[in-house]
């Protein structure tokens, strides 16, 4: 199964996130939204799959400085230009395994899907 990992390198969870496939000998393709952007096309399919809302890291800084303004109203169309053109608020990691989508890092999920 092909595994690839979207990310800022980094994120402490992030980096929680390759201790954790490191250790497992899962192997990955690691893609940066720092230098590779998030792919429009990605963040809509993600979104059809777990919701935007799931992919909003609401509570993040980078969220925070968003102007209220452009925050309220949303709908997914305005919530995922505002993920792509700001994506330190896309919650990370977001893991792609086959058909599987993972959104953030939780232990227990990366076992029993990862392994």
């Amino acid at each position: 199964m092909k595994v690839t990992i979207y990310g800022i390198k980094n994120c402490d969870t992030m980096k929680k996130a390759f201790t954790w496939l490191e250790k497992n000998k899962v192997d990955y393709v690691f893609h940066d939204y720092k230098k590779e952007g998030a792919p429009p096309a990605k963040l809509k399919a993600w979104s059809k799959q777990v919701g935007w809302e799931k992919l909003a890291n609401s509570r993040g800084p980078t969220w925070r400085k968003i102007p209220e303004a452009e925050r309220e109203n949303l709908n997914e169309a305005k919530a995922l230009a505002l993920l792509e053109k700001n994506t330190s608020a896309i919650k990370r990691p977001v893991i792609e395994a086959g058909a599987t989508l993972l959104v953030g890092f939780d232990e227990a999920e990366f076992a029993k899907t990862l392994t």
